[in-house]
């Protein structure tokens, strides 16, 4: 039961006071004046502004609320090394002890998991604890207590932004001045261009204090294929180092810190830079021959493309069309035979021949010239063809035929059909996952249909997708360093017009000429690697049956042999779990020669790993704000108080107004005296025929008083 005395006046408050201040003016008259009576009027005039007051005996029943301290146990990577667990864990058995002899005090016990944080990484003890804090009433909260090594990257930078007024103390694990040492990426690009090199900057730090400061320390850095190199620095000393970029797609370069006696991690001593390769962008040739209406599809498609350069070339006036027009009255460009087919064909990365007939545009040397540039330069041809690959013109009776995947029979099918892969063409990155197919293979794509397809044979290399009768569609071969692709149908340009409800054009056409490009992610015969935390996958994807063990070889020289499980068709996969972070290397034999990938295992979160001895800097001046303390537990460490083996910890207390919360050997938590309400009782004490009394007997002895 709690008492208290509440005013509800019965006029306005500013009424009341000027009422106030004319009584109290017209009294000090009257005292001046010696008027008698003056103090009996003074006492009628408290008595009626008491009644005005109107004066109420509050009445409250009140149920006390517990006080809530909240323990945040810090489970961050930083926080397994040494004896770093054992002796959080002594700490909150402790804790638990000491807390739970505090009458009216509630625990609530917060753990941050190690990678809880969701932005930039590290540890992040505050947004766990605001977390905890979101179905607590801030004036319950009697005080936070962390139990961490004092590495917390998410530290409020003022009081305020806590949202309560409460202490926050830290008990630290770990020990005073421990030593470390490990390596900092101070500038590291994201992106290189293929085949050229980029620079990085790194530096060594070092935390405390060992017998080897001042020494030199060495530094390995190991390449993608090739030799480890050995440089000599000094601590805190910045480093550029070159990172070659010799392909697209990942490359790593592993930096290895030599191991120091008396360093707290080894886990530290290694770091990875990894810079995707981008090839510049991706020249192509596109010859038209006659104008069709599936021209504009392969031109749009290729313009749209921001990784291709385009030169386009219709043949709109072959030689036999010659009337006697001036050359200079015509509007067409003479088609620069000798400077794109001899001078300038090394420059491109795939030539297209788009209804290309030979009508001796081009002489038998640069045919031959694209036969070489395909078979020893490494170059890519693809033939869109349609009734001009069969007749007497075709490309076919040219000196390209030897990088030609299949030769026509003479014979166009004029039918409607469907285009359906082969089983090659489920497992090959060109057609498989195309939009439409159906997921049994004995059912036909939901695409519309074609109306024309070219008949070849003597076909060379795979055949993804098969058209009328099951004759070839869609035929890739490699040949020599280079590749070459046919399609025997010119009417894809039907699926971009939305005939009978169209079809994957933009993704077929575009996956077809980036495989011809050598793209990495189409490769049919492809090994790769990923890595989270310390877990590494493996994915092999091949055209193949079967495929060969993969030998994965670790940082330190080991090596194991892997079976990969298969996943789908032509992919197989396995995931294992690598004892040290660093660079794995994992390598099969396939049908196109040895395949390599290369994968980073390492620390999910690099920030966490990369500052690991003790501290309290980061949190003191947070907890300086707030009245609180850090406390060192280890047994070597300052503010001992209440030891258990190895770990001590301050003795607890309850303070109520107090601003400092903590000091030598003792901390404090704040007793909030919180309640909860249950009911209200008023009782007026000035109203009603006691106050009406009281007033008219002081008025009336003032009256008496003055007549005398």
């Amino acid at each position: 039961m709690n008492w208290s005395i509440e005013f509800a006046p019965l006029l306005p408050p500013p009424i009341l006071w000027a009422a106030a201040a004319v009584a109290v003016v017209l009294l000090v008259i009257m005292f001046a004046r010696g008027t008698r009576g003056a103090a009996l009027r003074a006492l009628a005039v408290l008595a009626m502004f008491g009644a005005l007051l109107n004066p109420l005996l509050k009445q409250e029943e009140r149920n006390a609320l517990s006080n809530i301290a909240v323990v945040v146990i810090d489970k961050s990577l930083s926080q397994t090394l040494t004896n770093r667990p054992e002796q959080t864990e002594k700490i909150k058995k402790a804790l638990e002890a000491r807390l739970g002899k505090i009458p009216n005090l509630e625990v609530r016990w917060v753990s941050a998991q190690a990678g809880s944080g969701k932005k930039g990484g590290g540890t992040k003890l505050f947004e766990r604890l605001n977390s905890a804090l979101s179905n607590i009433p801030p004036d319950r909260i009697a005080g936070v207590l962390m139990i961490t090594d004092g590495q917390v990257h998410d530290v409020p930078s003022t009081k305020e932004a806590l949202g309560f007024d409460a202490p926050v103390h830290a008990l630290i694990t770990g020990k005073p001045n421990e030593f470390d040492r490990h390596i900092e990426i101070l500038k590291a690009p994201r992106y290189g261009i293929v085949g050229q090199t980029r620079q990085i900057q790194v530096r060594i730090k070092q935390s405390g204090k060992s017998k080897h400061d001042g020494q030199p320390v060495k530094l390995i850095i190991r390449r993608e294929g090739a030799h480890d190199e050995i440089r000599t620095t000094i601590v805190g000393r910045t480093e550029n180092i070159d990172i070659p970029i010799p392909h697209s797609g990942t490359n790593s370069l592993e930096l290895e810190l030599e191991a120091v006696e008396g360093e707290l991690t080894l886990a530290n001593n290694r770091a990875v830079v990894s810079t995707q390769g981008v090839r510049e962008n991706l020249r192509v040739l596109l010859v038209s021959g006659e104008p069709h209406a599936g021209e504009r599809t392969w031109r749009n498609l290729l313009k749209s493309d921001p990784a291709v350069d385009l030169v386009h070339f219709t043949i709109l006036r072959p030689p036999e069309k010659q009337d006697g027009t001036p050359i200079n009255e015509l509007s067409l460009i003479a088609f620069p035979t000798r400077e794109l087919f001899s001078i300038k064909i090394k420059d491109f990365d795939l030539i297209i021949f788009d209804r290309y007939q030979h009508r001796g545009i081009l002489r038998p040397i640069y045919y031959d010239n694209i036969s070489r540039y395909v078979s020893e330069h490494g170059g890519a041809i693809l033939i869109a063809a349609g009734d001009d690959y069969a007749g007497k013109m075709s490309i076919y009776k040219t000196p390209l035929l030897p990088v030609l995947p299949a030769e026509p029979t003479g014979r166009v099918i004029e039918k409607p059909f469907t285009p359906d892969l082969t089983k090659d063409g489920y497992k090959h990155p060109v057609t498989r996952d195309l939009p439409g197919l159906n997921t049994q293979s004995d059912q036909k794509p939901s695409w519309g249909r074609w109306l024309r397809q070219v008949e070849v044979r003597g076909v060379r290399g795979s055949v993804l997708m098969k058209g009328i009768e099951d004759k070839p569609l869609l035929i890739l071969e490699r040949k020599g360093k280079g590749r070459a692709a046919l399609l025997t149908s010119d009417h894809a340009w039907l699926w971009a017009r939305g005939f009978e409800g169209g079809g994957p054009h933009t993704d077929l056409l575009r996956r077809l000429a980036h495989w011809l490009m050598k793209e990495p992610d189409l490769e049919e015969e492809r090994l790769s690697a990923s890595s989270t935390g310390l877990k590494v996958t493996i994915e092999r994807r091949s055209m193949a049956g079967e495929i060969n063990q993969v030998t994965l070889s670790g940082p330190g020289g080991e090596k194991q042999t892997i079976d990969l499980s298969e996943k789908g068709e032509g992919i197989w996969r396995a995931t294992i779990d690598v004892k040290q972070p660093g660079l794995y290397r994992a390598q099969t034999e396939s049908t196109v020669g040895t395949l390599t990938a290369i994968a980073h295992a390492g620390n999910e979160d690099p920030i966490e790993v990369s500052e690991v001895t003790a501290t309290t800097q980061r949190l003191k001046p947070l907890i300086e704000s707030t009245g609180g303390g850090a406390f060192w537990t280890s047994s070597t460490g300052l503010n001992r108080a209440i030891a258990t083996s190895d770990t001590s910890i301050p003795r607890i207390s309850m303070l109520k107004h107090a601003r400092v919360m903590a000091g030598s050997g003792w901390l404090a938590l704040k007793d909030r005296d919180a309640y909860l309400t249950r009911g209200v009782r008023l009782t007026p004490l000035f109203t009603g025929l006691a106050a009406l009394a009281a007033l008219l007997m002081l008025l009336s002895l003032a009256w008496w008083r003055e007549g005398r």
